[in-house]
Protein backbone atom coordinates (compact mmCIF):
# COMPACT_ATOMS: atom_id res chain seq x y z
CA UNK A 1 0.00 0.00 0.00
CA UNK A 2 1.26 3.51 -0.71
CA UNK A 3 1.93 5.88 2.17
CA UNK A 4 -0.39 8.56 0.83
CA UNK A 5 -4.11 8.24 1.43
CA UNK A 6 -6.09 7.11 -1.60
CA UNK A 7 -9.87 7.02 -1.32
CA UNK A 8 -12.63 6.47 -3.83
CA UNK A 9 -16.29 7.21 -4.35
CA UNK A 10 -17.74 4.42 -6.46
CA UNK A 11 -21.45 4.93 -7.23
CA UNK A 12 -23.55 2.76 -9.52
CA UNK A 13 -25.44 4.49 -12.37
CA UNK A 14 -28.80 2.93 -11.44
CA UNK A 15 -30.71 6.18 -10.92
CA UNK A 16 -30.28 9.58 -9.27
CA UNK A 17 -27.54 9.97 -6.68
CA UNK A 18 -29.13 9.91 -3.21
CA UNK A 19 -28.04 12.62 -0.80
CA UNK A 20 -26.57 9.87 1.40
CA UNK A 21 -24.26 9.00 -1.47
CA UNK A 22 -23.27 12.65 -1.73
CA UNK A 23 -22.34 12.60 1.96
CA UNK A 24 -20.16 9.53 1.32
CA UNK A 25 -18.43 11.35 -1.54
CA UNK A 26 -17.95 14.41 0.66
CA UNK A 27 -16.33 12.48 3.52
CA UNK A 28 -13.97 10.74 1.10
CA UNK A 29 -13.13 14.07 -0.49
CA UNK A 30 -12.54 15.79 2.88
CA UNK A 31 -10.21 13.04 4.10
CA UNK A 32 -8.17 13.12 0.91
CA UNK A 33 -7.83 16.91 1.06
CA UNK A 34 -7.06 16.88 4.80
CA UNK A 35 -4.23 14.34 4.44
CA UNK A 36 -2.90 15.44 1.07
CA UNK A 37 -4.16 12.27 -0.59
CA UNK A 38 -6.06 11.39 -3.75
CA UNK A 39 -9.82 11.31 -4.24
CA UNK A 40 -10.90 8.93 -7.03
CA UNK A 41 -14.26 8.74 -8.81
CA UNK A 42 -15.05 5.28 -10.14
CA UNK A 43 -18.30 4.13 -11.77
CA UNK A 44 -19.36 0.62 -10.75
CA UNK A 45 -21.69 -0.47 -13.55
CA UNK A 46 -21.30 -4.24 -13.49
CA UNK A 47 -25.04 -4.64 -12.89
CA UNK A 48 -26.10 -3.85 -16.44
CA UNK A 49 -29.69 -4.93 -15.79
CA UNK A 50 -30.14 -1.96 -13.44
CA UNK A 51 -28.27 0.57 -15.58
CA UNK A 52 -30.23 3.80 -16.08
CA UNK A 53 -29.49 6.13 -18.97
CA UNK A 54 -28.32 9.55 -17.84
CA UNK A 55 -27.45 8.44 -14.30
CA UNK A 56 -23.69 8.71 -14.74
CA UNK A 57 -23.93 12.23 -16.17
CA UNK A 58 -26.21 13.12 -13.25
CA UNK A 59 -23.60 11.90 -10.75
CA UNK A 60 -20.87 13.99 -12.39
CA UNK A 61 -23.07 17.10 -12.53
CA UNK A 62 -24.11 16.70 -8.88
CA UNK A 63 -20.53 16.47 -7.63
CA UNK A 64 -19.49 19.40 -9.83
CA UNK A 65 -22.30 21.57 -8.44
CA UNK A 66 -21.07 20.94 -4.90
CA UNK A 67 -17.39 21.35 -5.73
CA UNK A 68 -16.52 17.75 -4.81
CA UNK A 69 -13.92 17.41 -7.52
CA UNK A 70 -12.03 14.15 -8.10
CA UNK A 71 -8.26 14.12 -8.52
CA UNK A 72 -8.43 10.94 -10.56
CA UNK A 73 -11.09 8.87 -12.27
CA UNK A 74 -14.11 9.48 -14.49
CA UNK A 75 -13.85 12.80 -16.29
CA UNK A 76 -10.28 13.34 -15.08
CA UNK A 77 -8.28 10.27 -16.08
CA UNK A 78 -5.35 8.81 -14.23
CA UNK A 79 -2.86 5.94 -14.07
CA UNK A 80 -5.44 3.19 -13.61
CA UNK A 81 -7.78 3.93 -16.52
CA UNK A 82 -10.44 3.01 -17.38
CA UNK A 83 -12.41 3.97 -14.28
CA UNK A 84 -15.71 2.57 -15.52
CA UNK A 85 -15.99 -1.10 -14.50
CA UNK A 86 -17.86 -2.22 -17.63
CA UNK A 87 -14.75 -1.18 -19.58
CA UNK A 88 -12.54 -3.33 -17.32
CA UNK A 89 -14.62 -6.49 -17.84
CA UNK A 90 -11.90 -8.64 -19.43
CA UNK A 91 -9.50 -8.03 -16.58
CA UNK A 92 -11.68 -9.52 -13.82
CA UNK A 93 -11.83 -13.01 -15.35
CA UNK A 94 -8.09 -13.44 -14.83
CA UNK A 95 -8.47 -12.73 -11.13
CA UNK A 96 -11.40 -15.14 -10.81
CA UNK A 97 -9.33 -17.78 -12.60
CA UNK A 98 -6.50 -17.13 -10.16
CA UNK A 99 -8.83 -18.03 -7.30
CA UNK A 100 -9.93 -21.16 -9.16
CA UNK A 101 -6.31 -22.24 -9.56
CA UNK A 102 -5.51 -21.62 -5.89
CA UNK A 103 -8.58 -23.56 -4.74
CA UNK A 104 -10.23 -20.48 -3.22
CA UNK A 105 -13.10 -20.45 -5.75
CA UNK A 106 -14.93 -22.97 -7.91
CA UNK A 107 -17.18 -23.40 -10.96
CA UNK A 108 -20.91 -23.80 -10.27
CA UNK A 109 -23.06 -25.17 -13.12
CA UNK A 110 -26.41 -25.19 -11.28
CA UNK A 111 -29.34 -23.95 -13.31
CA UNK A 112 -31.82 -21.49 -11.84
CA UNK A 113 -34.41 -24.31 -11.83
CA UNK A 114 -32.13 -26.54 -9.78
CA UNK A 115 -31.46 -23.79 -7.27
CA UNK A 116 -35.18 -22.99 -7.03
CA UNK A 117 -35.90 -26.65 -6.31
CA UNK A 118 -33.28 -26.65 -3.57
CA UNK A 119 -34.77 -23.49 -2.01
CA UNK A 120 -38.23 -25.04 -2.08
CA UNK A 121 -36.94 -28.20 -0.39
CA UNK A 122 -35.33 -26.16 2.39
CA UNK A 123 -38.42 -23.99 2.87
CA UNK A 124 -40.61 -27.08 3.16
CA UNK A 125 -38.46 -28.02 6.15
CA UNK A 126 -38.78 -24.56 7.67
CA UNK A 127 -35.29 -23.31 6.87
CA UNK A 128 -33.62 -21.00 4.34
CA UNK A 129 -31.31 -22.29 1.62
CA UNK A 130 -27.74 -21.08 1.59
CA UNK A 131 -25.10 -22.08 -0.96
CA UNK A 132 -22.28 -22.88 1.44
CA UNK A 133 -19.89 -25.53 2.76
CA UNK A 134 -22.81 -27.75 3.82
CA UNK A 135 -24.91 -27.60 0.64
CA UNK A 136 -22.28 -27.24 -2.06
CA UNK A 137 -21.33 -30.93 -1.87
CA UNK A 138 -24.86 -31.81 -3.07
CA UNK A 139 -24.92 -29.37 -5.98
CA UNK A 140 -23.50 -29.23 -9.50
CA UNK A 141 -20.11 -27.60 -9.07
CA UNK A 142 -16.44 -28.37 -9.50
CA UNK A 143 -16.12 -29.33 -5.83
CA UNK A 144 -18.82 -32.02 -6.01
CA UNK A 145 -18.22 -33.28 -9.58
CA UNK A 146 -15.24 -35.23 -10.86
CA UNK A 147 -12.52 -33.47 -12.83
CA UNK A 148 -13.62 -35.26 -16.00
CA UNK A 149 -17.22 -34.11 -15.55
CA UNK A 150 -16.08 -30.54 -14.97
CA UNK A 151 -13.77 -30.60 -18.00
CA UNK A 152 -16.59 -31.93 -20.16
CA UNK A 153 -19.03 -29.26 -18.97
CA UNK A 154 -16.48 -26.56 -19.70
CA UNK A 155 -15.68 -28.06 -23.10
CA UNK A 156 -19.41 -28.04 -23.93
CA UNK A 157 -19.63 -24.35 -22.99
CA UNK A 158 -22.14 -25.16 -20.26
CA UNK A 159 -23.11 -21.91 -18.53
CA UNK A 160 -21.48 -21.48 -15.14
CA UNK A 161 -20.76 -18.95 -12.44
CA UNK A 162 -17.64 -18.74 -10.30
CA UNK A 163 -18.26 -18.83 -6.55
CA UNK A 164 -15.98 -18.01 -3.64
CA UNK A 165 -15.16 -21.06 -1.52
CA UNK A 166 -15.94 -19.75 1.96
CA UNK A 167 -14.23 -21.74 4.73
CA UNK A 168 -16.66 -23.91 6.69
CA UNK A 169 -15.21 -22.92 10.04
CA UNK A 170 -13.50 -19.70 10.86
CA UNK A 171 -13.87 -16.20 12.18
CA UNK A 172 -13.36 -12.98 10.30
CA UNK A 173 -12.12 -10.05 12.35
CA UNK A 174 -11.44 -6.54 11.22
CA UNK A 175 -11.28 -3.15 12.89
CA UNK A 176 -13.62 -0.54 11.46
CA UNK A 177 -12.47 3.04 12.10
CA UNK A 178 -15.98 4.06 13.18
CA UNK A 179 -17.33 0.82 14.70
CA UNK A 180 -14.13 -0.67 16.15
CA UNK A 181 -13.78 -4.49 16.01
CA UNK A 182 -16.22 -6.51 13.93
CA UNK A 183 -16.39 -10.33 14.36
CA UNK A 184 -18.25 -12.61 11.96
CA UNK A 185 -18.25 -16.40 11.73
CA UNK A 186 -17.78 -17.80 8.22
CA UNK A 187 -20.82 -20.07 8.65
CA UNK A 188 -23.01 -16.97 8.24
CA UNK A 189 -21.54 -16.20 4.80
CA UNK A 190 -22.63 -18.04 1.67
CA UNK A 191 -20.43 -18.86 -1.29
CA UNK A 192 -21.03 -15.60 -3.17
CA UNK A 193 -20.95 -15.49 -6.94
CA UNK A 194 -17.84 -13.68 -8.17
CA UNK A 195 -18.32 -14.04 -11.94
CA UNK A 196 -21.76 -14.24 -13.52
CA UNK A 197 -22.64 -16.54 -16.40
CA UNK A 198 -22.57 -13.57 -18.82
CA UNK A 199 -18.91 -13.02 -18.04
CA UNK A 200 -19.50 -9.91 -15.94
CA UNK A 201 -18.02 -9.77 -12.44
CA UNK A 202 -20.30 -9.21 -9.48
CA UNK A 203 -19.93 -6.09 -7.41
CA UNK A 204 -17.94 -7.97 -4.77
CA UNK A 205 -15.15 -9.17 -7.05
CA UNK A 206 -14.88 -6.02 -9.15
CA UNK A 207 -14.93 -3.81 -6.07
CA UNK A 208 -12.14 -5.65 -4.28
CA UNK A 209 -9.98 -6.08 -7.38
CA UNK A 210 -10.30 -2.42 -8.35
CA UNK A 211 -9.64 -1.18 -4.83
CA UNK A 212 -6.46 -3.28 -4.75
CA UNK A 213 -5.28 -2.24 -8.22
CA UNK A 214 -6.03 1.43 -7.56
CA UNK A 215 -4.14 1.21 -4.25
CA UNK A 216 -7.09 2.35 -2.14
CA UNK A 217 -6.02 2.87 1.48
CA UNK A 218 -9.41 3.68 3.06
CA UNK A 219 -12.86 2.41 2.06
CA UNK A 220 -15.38 4.93 3.37
CA UNK A 221 -18.93 3.86 2.56
CA UNK A 222 -22.44 3.60 3.98
CA UNK A 223 -23.50 1.31 6.81
CA UNK A 224 -25.57 -0.76 4.36
CA UNK A 225 -22.27 -2.21 3.09
CA UNK A 226 -21.16 -3.40 6.53
CA UNK A 227 -22.64 -6.92 6.02
CA UNK A 228 -20.52 -7.24 2.85
CA UNK A 229 -17.28 -6.26 4.57
CA UNK A 230 -16.48 -9.76 5.96
CA UNK A 231 -16.89 -11.20 2.46
CA UNK A 232 -14.53 -8.57 1.10
CA UNK A 233 -12.02 -9.36 3.84
CA UNK A 234 -12.22 -13.03 2.76
CA UNK A 235 -11.50 -12.01 -0.82
CA UNK A 236 -8.47 -9.98 0.21
CA UNK A 237 -7.23 -12.99 2.17
CA UNK A 238 -7.90 -15.33 -0.76
CA UNK A 239 -5.75 -13.17 -3.03
CA UNK A 240 -3.09 -12.70 -0.35
CA UNK A 241 -3.57 -8.93 -0.39
CA UNK A 242 -3.61 -6.44 2.47
CA UNK A 243 -7.09 -5.04 3.01
CA UNK A 244 -7.66 -1.27 3.18
CA UNK A 245 -8.98 0.34 6.34
CA UNK A 246 -12.78 0.36 6.50
CA UNK A 247 -15.07 3.09 7.80
CA UNK A 248 -18.82 2.41 7.58
CA UNK A 249 -20.85 5.60 7.87
CA UNK A 250 -24.05 5.85 9.93
CA UNK A 251 -27.42 5.66 8.23
CA UNK A 252 -29.38 8.77 7.31
CA UNK A 253 -32.63 8.54 9.23
CA UNK A 254 -36.07 10.04 8.66
CA UNK A 255 -36.54 13.52 10.18
CA UNK A 256 -38.39 11.97 13.12
CA UNK A 257 -35.56 9.44 13.56
CA UNK A 258 -37.46 6.16 13.15
CA UNK A 259 -36.04 4.33 10.17
CA UNK A 260 -33.90 4.89 7.12
CA UNK A 261 -34.56 7.97 5.00
CA UNK A 262 -36.30 7.16 1.71
CA UNK A 263 -37.56 9.01 -1.33
CA UNK A 264 -41.10 8.32 -0.14
CA UNK A 265 -40.35 10.13 3.12
CA UNK A 266 -39.08 13.08 1.09
CA UNK A 267 -42.16 13.11 -1.14
CA UNK A 268 -44.47 13.03 1.88
CA UNK A 269 -42.45 15.71 3.68
CA UNK A 270 -42.07 17.93 0.63
CA UNK A 271 -38.27 18.04 0.74
CA UNK A 272 -35.56 16.75 -1.63
CA UNK A 273 -33.24 13.78 -1.11
CA UNK A 274 -31.37 14.23 -4.39
CA UNK A 275 -28.76 16.95 -5.05
CA UNK A 276 -30.25 17.89 -8.43
CA UNK A 277 -33.70 17.52 -9.91
CA UNK A 278 -34.14 14.12 -11.57
CA UNK A 279 -36.50 13.18 -14.36
CA UNK A 280 -37.11 9.45 -14.57
CA UNK A 281 -36.30 8.44 -18.18
CA UNK A 282 -39.04 5.80 -18.18
CA UNK A 283 -41.94 7.37 -16.28
CA UNK A 284 -41.11 11.04 -16.75
CA UNK A 285 -41.70 11.56 -13.01
CA UNK A 286 -39.70 14.46 -11.60
CA UNK A 287 -38.01 14.30 -8.20
CA UNK A 288 -36.98 17.45 -6.37
CA UNK A 289 -33.35 18.48 -6.17
CA UNK A 290 -31.57 20.58 -3.56
CA UNK A 291 -30.25 22.93 -6.23
CA UNK A 292 -33.61 23.58 -7.88
CA UNK A 293 -35.32 24.00 -4.50
CA UNK A 294 -32.97 26.89 -3.81
CA UNK A 295 -30.33 25.36 -1.56
CA UNK A 296 -26.89 26.87 -2.05
CA UNK A 297 -24.03 24.42 -2.66
CA UNK A 298 -22.00 25.67 0.30
CA UNK A 299 -25.02 25.36 2.63
CA UNK A 300 -25.73 21.86 1.34
CA UNK A 301 -22.13 20.79 1.96
CA UNK A 302 -22.13 22.23 5.47
CA UNK A 303 -25.45 20.50 6.25
CA UNK A 304 -24.27 17.14 4.90
CA UNK A 305 -20.97 17.31 6.77
CA UNK A 306 -22.87 17.46 10.06
CA UNK A 307 -25.01 14.42 9.26
CA UNK A 308 -22.98 11.98 11.34
CA UNK A 309 -19.87 14.07 12.02
CA UNK A 310 -19.15 16.91 14.42
CA UNK A 311 -16.02 18.98 14.93
CA UNK A 312 -16.11 18.79 18.72
CA UNK A 313 -16.64 22.56 19.00
CA UNK A 314 -19.61 24.94 19.02
CA UNK A 315 -18.86 26.16 15.48
CA UNK A 316 -21.55 25.28 12.94
CA UNK A 317 -20.77 27.35 9.85
CA UNK A 318 -17.74 26.03 7.98
CA UNK A 319 -16.26 27.02 4.67
CA UNK A 320 -15.02 24.09 2.58
CA UNK A 321 -11.45 24.85 3.64
CA UNK A 322 -12.51 24.88 7.29
CA UNK A 323 -14.32 21.55 6.87
CA UNK A 324 -11.17 20.06 5.36
CA UNK A 325 -9.04 21.32 8.24
CA UNK A 326 -11.45 20.08 10.93
CA UNK A 327 -12.49 16.74 9.43
CA UNK A 328 -11.48 13.36 10.83
CA UNK A 329 -13.00 9.89 10.55
CA UNK A 330 -12.62 9.44 14.31
CA UNK A 331 -15.27 12.11 14.95
CA UNK A 332 -17.94 10.31 12.92
CA UNK A 333 -20.73 8.85 15.06
CA UNK A 334 -21.93 5.25 14.97
CA UNK A 335 -25.58 6.18 15.52
CA UNK A 336 -27.82 7.09 12.61
CA UNK A 337 -28.18 10.79 11.78
CA UNK A 338 -31.61 12.42 11.58
CA UNK A 339 -32.22 14.21 8.30
CA UNK A 340 -33.31 17.49 9.89
CA UNK A 341 -34.81 19.50 7.04
CA UNK A 342 -35.27 22.58 9.23
CA UNK A 343 -31.54 22.52 9.97
CA UNK A 344 -30.81 22.35 6.24
CA UNK A 345 -33.01 25.42 5.78
CA UNK A 346 -31.22 27.19 8.63
CA UNK A 347 -27.87 26.58 6.97
CA UNK A 348 -29.26 27.99 3.73
CA UNK A 349 -30.50 31.13 5.47
CA UNK A 350 -27.08 31.73 7.02
CA UNK A 351 -25.25 31.36 3.72
CA UNK A 352 -27.81 33.51 1.89
CA UNK A 353 -27.00 36.37 4.26
CA UNK A 354 -23.36 36.10 3.25
CA UNK A 355 -24.14 36.38 -0.45
CA UNK A 356 -23.48 39.56 -2.40
CA UNK A 357 -26.72 41.58 -2.62
CA UNK A 358 -25.91 42.89 -6.08
CA UNK A 359 -25.37 39.36 -7.39
CA UNK A 360 -28.62 38.10 -5.83
CA UNK A 361 -30.54 41.04 -7.28
CA UNK A 362 -29.09 40.50 -10.75
CA UNK A 363 -29.94 36.78 -10.65
CA UNK A 364 -33.34 36.76 -8.97
CA UNK A 365 -34.69 40.28 -9.65
CA UNK A 366 -33.39 40.85 -13.19
CA UNK A 367 -36.25 43.11 -14.30
CA UNK A 368 -35.70 45.59 -11.46
CA UNK A 369 -33.20 48.46 -11.68
CA UNK A 370 -29.93 47.44 -9.98
CA UNK A 371 -29.91 49.87 -7.05
CA UNK A 372 -33.55 49.22 -6.21
CA UNK A 373 -33.03 45.47 -6.63
CA UNK A 374 -30.21 45.55 -4.08
CA UNK A 375 -32.42 47.49 -1.69
CA UNK A 376 -35.10 44.81 -2.02
CA UNK A 377 -32.51 42.13 -1.25
CA UNK A 378 -31.40 43.93 1.90
CA UNK A 379 -35.04 44.41 2.91
CA UNK A 380 -36.02 40.77 2.60
CA UNK A 381 -32.81 38.83 3.23
CA UNK A 382 -33.67 38.12 6.86
CA UNK A 383 -37.10 36.83 5.84
CA UNK A 384 -36.27 34.26 3.18
CA UNK A 385 -34.87 30.73 3.19
CA UNK A 386 -34.34 30.34 -0.56
CA UNK A 387 -33.17 33.00 -3.03
CA UNK A 388 -36.06 32.44 -5.45
CA UNK A 389 -38.39 33.68 -2.72
CA UNK A 390 -37.09 37.19 -3.43
CA UNK A 391 -39.27 37.51 -6.53
CA UNK A 392 -42.34 36.34 -4.64
CA UNK A 393 -41.64 38.75 -1.77
CA UNK A 394 -41.24 41.69 -4.15
CA UNK A 395 -44.45 40.78 -5.94
CA UNK A 396 -46.43 40.58 -2.70
CA UNK A 397 -44.74 43.75 -1.50
CA UNK A 398 -45.84 45.59 -4.64
CA UNK A 399 -49.49 44.56 -4.42
CA UNK A 400 -51.99 46.76 -2.59
CA UNK A 401 -53.45 45.06 0.50
CA UNK A 402 -56.88 43.53 0.07
CA UNK A 403 -57.50 43.14 3.80
CA UNK A 404 -56.13 44.53 7.04
CA UNK A 405 -54.96 42.83 10.24
CA UNK A 406 -58.11 42.69 12.39
CA UNK A 407 -56.22 42.11 15.64
CA UNK A 408 -54.19 45.30 15.22
CA UNK A 409 -57.22 47.30 14.12
CA UNK A 410 -59.27 46.23 17.13
CA UNK A 411 -56.50 47.16 19.58
CA UNK A 412 -54.94 50.23 17.93
CA UNK A 413 -57.63 51.97 15.87
CA UNK A 414 -59.12 54.88 17.80
CA UNK A 415 -59.70 58.61 17.51
CA UNK A 416 -56.07 59.47 18.33
CA UNK A 417 -54.51 57.04 15.86
CA UNK A 418 -57.03 58.06 13.21
CA UNK A 419 -55.94 61.67 13.71
CA UNK A 420 -52.29 60.57 13.49
CA UNK A 421 -52.77 58.74 10.18
CA UNK A 422 -54.66 61.71 8.73
CA UNK A 423 -51.81 64.01 9.79
CA UNK A 424 -49.29 61.68 8.18
CA UNK A 425 -51.36 61.63 4.98
CA UNK A 426 -51.30 65.39 4.97
CA UNK A 427 -47.56 65.73 5.55
CA UNK A 428 -46.33 63.06 3.11
CA UNK A 429 -46.68 65.25 -0.01
CA UNK A 430 -44.35 67.80 1.62
CA UNK A 431 -41.53 65.29 2.18
CA UNK A 432 -39.21 66.41 -0.59
CA UNK A 433 -36.26 64.08 0.02
CA UNK A 434 -37.84 60.61 -0.30
CA UNK A 435 -35.33 58.52 1.61
CA UNK A 436 -36.02 56.35 4.65
CA UNK A 437 -34.35 58.64 7.23
CA UNK A 438 -35.92 61.79 5.81
CA UNK A 439 -39.37 60.17 5.62
CA UNK A 440 -39.10 59.14 9.27
CA UNK A 441 -38.02 62.65 10.30
CA UNK A 442 -40.88 64.21 8.34
CA UNK A 443 -43.49 61.93 10.02
CA UNK A 444 -41.95 62.33 13.47
CA UNK A 445 -41.97 66.14 13.34
CA UNK A 446 -45.58 66.11 12.22
CA UNK A 447 -46.68 63.84 15.09
CA UNK A 448 -44.56 65.68 17.67
CA UNK A 449 -46.32 68.93 16.79
CA UNK A 450 -49.66 67.19 17.47
CA UNK A 451 -48.40 65.72 20.74
CA UNK A 452 -48.79 62.14 19.51
CA UNK A 453 -46.04 59.63 20.25
CA UNK A 454 -44.78 57.89 17.13
CA UNK A 455 -44.73 54.46 18.81
CA UNK A 456 -48.50 54.58 19.31
CA UNK A 457 -49.26 54.66 15.62
CA UNK A 458 -46.46 52.88 13.78
CA UNK A 459 -47.95 49.37 13.86
CA UNK A 460 -51.26 50.71 12.62
CA UNK A 461 -49.44 52.69 9.94
CA UNK A 462 -47.76 49.44 8.85
CA UNK A 463 -51.17 47.74 8.61
CA UNK A 464 -52.42 50.62 6.48
CA UNK A 465 -49.45 50.17 4.15
CA UNK A 466 -49.24 46.38 3.86
CA UNK A 467 -52.32 44.95 5.54
CA UNK A 468 -50.05 43.13 8.03
CA UNK A 469 -49.06 43.89 11.60
CA UNK A 470 -45.43 42.85 11.08
CA UNK A 471 -42.92 42.97 8.27
CA UNK A 472 -39.58 44.34 7.10
CA UNK A 473 -38.23 47.76 8.01
CA UNK A 474 -41.15 50.17 7.54
CA UNK A 475 -39.22 53.29 6.58
CA UNK A 476 -37.17 51.45 3.93
CA UNK A 477 -40.43 49.94 2.70
CA UNK A 478 -41.92 53.43 2.34
CA UNK A 479 -38.88 54.51 0.35
CA UNK A 480 -39.19 51.54 -2.00
CA UNK A 481 -42.94 51.95 -2.50
CA UNK A 482 -42.42 55.56 -3.54
CA UNK A 483 -44.29 58.67 -2.45
CA UNK A 484 -47.27 58.28 -4.78
CA UNK A 485 -47.94 54.68 -3.84
CA UNK A 486 -47.56 55.37 -0.10
CA UNK A 487 -50.10 58.19 -0.30
CA UNK A 488 -52.46 55.97 -2.33
CA UNK A 489 -52.12 53.09 0.15
CA UNK A 490 -52.78 55.31 3.15
CA UNK A 491 -55.75 56.99 1.47
CA UNK A 492 -57.28 53.62 0.68
CA UNK A 493 -56.71 52.34 4.23
CA UNK A 494 -58.41 55.37 5.80
CA UNK A 495 -61.40 54.71 3.57
CA UNK A 496 -61.51 51.00 4.49
CA UNK A 497 -60.85 51.24 8.24
CA UNK A 498 -63.96 51.14 10.46
CA UNK A 499 -65.77 54.40 11.14
CA UNK A 500 -65.06 56.06 14.49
Amino acid sequence: MPNLVRVRFAPSPTGPLHIGGVRTALYNFLLARKLGGTFILRIEDTDQARFVSGAEAYILESLAWLGISPDEGIGVGGPFEPYRQSERKDMYKAYADELIQSGKAYYAFDTSEELDAMRTAFESQGSAFQYNAVTRVKLRNSLALSKDEVDQLLANNTPYVIRLKVPAKGEIRFQDIIRDWVHVHTSSIDDKVLMKSDGMPTYHLANVVDDHIMQITHVIRGEEWLPSAPLHILLYQAFGWNAPQFAHLPLLLKPEGNGKLSKRDADLGGFPVFPLEWKDPQTGAISKGFKQEGYLPEATLNFLAFLGWNPGTEQELFSLDELIAAFSLERINKAGAKFDVKKAQWFNEQYLKQHDAKELAATYLPSIETEKGEAYVHLFLDRITFPQQLGQMVQEFSEFPESYDEAVLSSKWNAETKQALELILGVLPTCTNWHAEEIKLCIQQCLDQAGIKMGKVMQLFRVAMSGKGAGPDLMISLELWGKEQVIARLSKALEKFPAI
